[in-house]
């Protein structure tokens, strides 16, 4: 097995990177290719700007599509991205919808084929992140900051758009607040699962604010902070707190099933804690604390905000300070909460998740779980991190080492890793069918795609 770069807390090891990827071509044909085949995606370049194991390589399979956020991939190989613009993304848009299809029809690895469709961007503060296919059609997260749904659309294989006017499966979801997107899988069943993140950071009487204490009860829980279970066969939903599955999860915006059909989730820890509680915290915790967390979701399950994070030093769930918290000290309520099945470093903002059941890849990444860290934005006064794509690898359906993981892909960052700066923020991950991997951005709109050439296995 070629050399790995660890994680385990802020410590990174040294590894080997592989040759390097080459730039991407994104003309719109008519051709209607599938792209099912193995990729003839070759080793050259530069990877797109992105370091990788040895064996493997990166081609820029798209770019500049605008704010790439989650992924899917229809069983032709066409694959179909969401993205989004509003208060935090504003920047450069594109004529069309917020959904972007693309065909790769001679299997290089590179989309030449780009149609749009879905609500038009010039709305500008819509789109979403959730998307995927169930039965054929497509599922995706739209709207905007007054309204968001999951709607389905019926998808042509020969225009790779749709055939009709999109359907409402899920309608008002909430949308305003610190975390207002709705990433969702779906079984083989129908069984939609769905991410409402919290409305706030840490559910006080003022929001992010000194010294301000958490609601009595958190109120936001009865809507938000948790995942949520409808039906994809159904339309014409509506939210509500009825259809809640599990909760106290701030912002799972990577959420996935395992090979055996297990649900998981990530979650982003709160923020602030030095700046709202200096008198219980140091600068240094502030900026290492809390962990982020890969949460197993079973029904009914409570993960513990707001009043518990998880200590990534102490690896254990204490009690918040804006719920009697004494800095990391005292436990109380949050004995009875469930802990995550791995953890990682502070701020690193998880937002893609995937669990490998390809065969391309060696057999020590089969089973194991992907994650893209979006990368921190507060951190200061020391350095924003994250910006890379994490691997876990699992063992009889548990993570190896629940406080290490391997560094897969790195360097989209690039020179300057202060959120306004870098050159690329990984967002979504989705498995191609012939065993690669796709890797989105949501800063310069690009997709790579990750193959082996190695022969380990």
């Amino acid at each position: 097995m070629q050399a790995l770069r660890w994680i385990s807390g802020f410590t990174l090891l040294a590894f080997v990177a592989c040759s390097k990827g080459e730039s991407n071509r994104s003309t719109d044909t008519t051709q209607t290719a599938s792209s099912t085949a193995t990729s003839n995606a070759a080793c050259g370049g530069d990877n797109g700007g992105i370091t990788l194991p040895a064996g493997f390589c990166a081609v820029v399979f798209a770019d500049t599509l605008g704010h790439v956020r989650h992924i899917a991939v229809n069983s032709n190989g066409d694959v179909y991205v969401n993205t989004w613009s509003g208060p935090y993304y504003q920047g450069p848009t594109h004529p069309g919808g917020f959904i972007v299809a693309l065909r790769d029809t001679n299997n290089d690895g590179k989309a030449d084929i780009v149609r749009r469709f879905g609500p038009d961007v010039s709305q500008h503060n819509g789109g979403g992140t959730g998307i995927g296919f169930y039965k054929g059609a497509l599922y995706a997260e739209e709207g905007d900051t007054a309204k968001k749904r999951i709607a389905r659309y019926t998808i042509s294989t020969d225009s790779m758009t749709p055939t009709g006017a999109a359907q409402v499966v899920v309608d008002g979801l909430p949308a305003n607040g610190d975390h207002p997107m709705h990433p969702f899988v779906i079984d083989g069943s129908g069984n939609l699962f769905m991410d409402v993140g919290s409305a706030t950071n840490s559910c006080q009487v003022k929001n992010r604010t000194l010294n301000s204490p958490g609601h009595t009860g958190c109120p936001e829980l009865q809507t938000r902070a948790g995942i949520w279970k409808y039906d994809a066969n159904k339309t014409n939903q509506r939210f509500s707190g009825a259809e809640r599955y599990a909760t106290g999860i701030r912002n799972a915006v990577g959420i996935a099933f395992d090979p055996s059909g297990q649900l998981y989730s990530t979650q982003h820890g709160r923020d602030q804690l030095y700046d709202n509680w200096p008198k219980l915290y140091t600068s240094d915790q502030g900026q290492n604390l809390p962990a982020e967390e890969l949460l197993r979701i079973e029904q009914g399950g409570d993960y513990g905000w707001p009043s518990c994070y998880f200590d990534n030093k102490q690896a254990k769930l204490v009690l918040a300070p804006e719920y009697g918290g004494d800095g990391g000290k005292a436990v109380g309520e949050c004995a009875t909460k469930k802990a995550p099945e791995a953890f990682f470093g502070a701020h690193w903002a998880p937002d893609g998740l995937m669990f490998y059941n390809g065969s391309m890849f060696p057999a020590h990444y089969k089973g194991g779980a992907f994650i893209a860290f979006h990368g921190s934005w507060n951190r200061a006064p020391g350095p924003q991190q994250g910006y890379f794509v994490v691997f876990v690898p699992y063992s009889g359906g548990k993570p190896v080492d629940p406080s290490k993981s391997e560094v897969f892909a790195d360097g989209f960052a690039g020179a300057n890793k202060q959120p306004d700066a870098a050159a690329h923020r990984p967002t979504g991950l989705a498995q191609a069918p012939d065993g690669g991997i796709y890797i989105a951005d949501d800063k310069g709109g690009r997709i790579w795609k990750v193959v082996y050439r190695g022969t380990a296995k």
